[in-house]
């Protein structure tokens, strides 16, 4: 695949070239010296290929903004780069004794790119206008909002839930009168930027918004590209753009003028398992369960026996880090989780003493003449998943464990997935995400626990979090769920998934731009990068 992509390069640079000519006035394409007396001219310019373009737009009552900076609209509250809950629009919140009412008091100076006021009834809008929407931005939780005053919000929760928190700070505040049906395509908001041109599948034009309340951008206009990771690695070669994302197959390869920077993340992979036996269905009457993986000495064996550190090195040229749950190393993740990559001999013996036997002599396992095998899904378009897979089950192979690989679209494998391990990758600041994977109360929505995993223990933990007041009082049970000594959701528990490795993210950068303290990037699907874009700075 490496050298086919190599191949292809001239013509993917020519494609790269033809298309950056055309970006408007920040005149990305021409040659090397026009580019960089162009660059000398325009020091509060950026040109970024992020790859990944927001097609649904730019609306955080429909989901904009939770992978990544809304850009265009500010937060009630934020993360720092050691991920610390600080103010944005807030200028301080409270929590009631019950845990049941949120009272945030907000900042008198912001205004909205128009020049209009940004006040309570904004705020009680956006969070309505969320709810309404039905959208991925969970809000039921809340009972209702209002306004006590023009600067005062109060928020009311059908039971107390510590993770309200991070809905105040991924959704964007929106305005009441200048919002519409256009709004994604036209966002008017209080953040850091405002958008001037969108080019749908080509190129994003943002500029400084100069209403911005808090520290102004270092760059008064940023383009943004949507070019494939090997055009945008063309794009870098070229000298045409000042930051591309790139795969980890070209992490190796020099680009004049530029360095390579790797950034830790929560980006993850792994094998989700059927944790049922088979014989129900869903009400879709799909499958669900499966007579393998239901044992939980196979699911063990296997997290035991993959050799982490392997995939990490061989799947992603070393840019990246073995994974142990889907929230390694963040504040509630529980390092005892961490268990011993790579264990043949472990995981050889736990299978012996369960009865899986290979009695036949054909390489593959038997317990009551069932045999250790399953269809191993995973997104055929994904080029790493895929060789996760392949790797994963070449690895498994000494150990018994015949792994059928199958590639397909999402409706593939919606289709399959409650009733067949799946490749699959999450990756948040949120610990909310945690319990949809895990919780007996998610089994089967959606892509959340499709193994239909169920724990009394574990769901104790998950409510007592949940029911905590802040952060700092839920992540003790955070932690526990995943393992208490006894019991847990990780490899060291139930095994309910085999979590393999968090990507890094990796980023060409022109040497001399400056894009500050990286923290632990979440899953792909938006710009994570862009959080504290505000930052970045050229320094030479």
């Amino acid at each position: 695949m490496r050298k086919k992509l190599v191949g292809m390069m001239a013509l993917v640079m020519l494609m790269s070239m033809v298309i950056l000519a055309g970006c408007g006035s920040s005149k990305p394409g021409g040659n090397n010296a026009e580019n960089n007396a162009s660059q000398e001219e325009k020091k509060d310019e950026l040109v970024l290929a992020f790859g990944s373009e927001p097609e649904a737009g730019f609306d955080p009552t429909t989901g904009w903004g939770r992978y990544g900076s809304p850009l265009f609209q500010s937060t009630l509250l934020k993360r720092d780069d050691e991920l610390n809950i600080v103010n944005d629009l807030a200028t301080s919140y409270e929590v009631n004794q019950d845990g049941m009412v949120w009272t945030v008091k907000i900042r008198d100076d912001v205004k909205f790119s128009d020049g209009q006021p940004l006040t309570a009834a904004d705020i009680v809008f956006t969070f309505e206008t969320a709810t309404n929407n039905g959208s991925v931005v969970d809000l039921n939780s809340m009972s209702k909002v209002e306004a006590v005053d023009d600067y005062t919000v109060k928020f009311t929760l059908k039971a107390p839930q510590s993770t309200f928190v991070n809905t105040l700070i991924a959704t964007g505040i929106v305005p009441k009168h200048a919002y519409g049906k256009d709004y994604a395509e036209n966002p008017i908001g209080s953040g850091p930027y405002q958008l001037v041109q969108w080019d749908k599948g080509q190129q994003l034009i943002v500029q400084a918004n100069p209403e911005y309340y808090d520290t102004p951008s270092y760059f008064k206009k940023i383009t943004f590209l949507f070019l494939s990771e090997d055009a945008a690695f063309a794009a870098a070669q070229a000298g045409t753009v000042d930051l591309a994302y790139i795969p980890a197959a070209f992490s190796n390869q020099k680009v004049t003028g530029m360095r390579l920077e790797s950034v830790q993340t929560v980006d993850n992979r792994g094998i989700a398992f059927p944790y049922v036996k088979s014989g129900s269905v869903t009400e879709d009457g799909l499958p669900i369960g499966n007579e393998v993986t239901a044992d939980p000495a196979i699911r063990q064996a296997i997290d035991m026996a993959v050799d982490r550190k392997a995939l990490v090195d061989g799947v992603l040229e070393g840019q990246g880090t073995p994974a142990y749950t889907s929230v390694d190393g963040l504040p509630w993740w529980n390092p005892e989780t961490v268990i011993q990559d790579g264990d043949m001999e472990g995981a050889k013996k736990l299978l012996e003493e369960a009865g899986w036997k290979d009695t036949d002599g054909d390489g593959i396992r038997e317990k009551d003449s069932l045999k250790a095998e399953f269809t191993l899904y995973y997104l055929a378009s994904d080029t790493i998943r895929q060789s996760l897979a392949i790797s994963v089950a070449d690895m498994l192979k000494p150990l018994g464990i015949h792994i059928k690989l199958e590639g397909g679209s999402w409706d593939v494998i919606g289709k399959n997935m409650y009733s067949s391990p799946v490749m699959m990758g999450w990756g948040s600041h949120d610990p909310q995400e945690m319990y949809n994977i895990y919780s007996s109360e998610t089994a089967g929505i959606d892509y959340y626990n499709t193994g239909y995993y169920s724990n009394k223990k574990v769901d104790e933990y998950f409510e007592k979090a949940l029911h905590a007041k802040t952060e700092e009082e839920a992540i003790e049970f955070w932690k526990k769920a995943q393992w208490d000594g006894t019991t847990g959701l990780s490899g060291k528990g139930d095994a309910a998934w085999a979590w393999l490795v968090n990507i890094n993210h990796l980023y060409l950068v022109k040497d001399g731009l400056d894009i500050g303290d990286q923290r632990i990037h979440v899953h792909g699907h938006g710009w994570p990068a862009t959080d504290n874009i505000v930052e970045w700075k050229w320094t030479k």
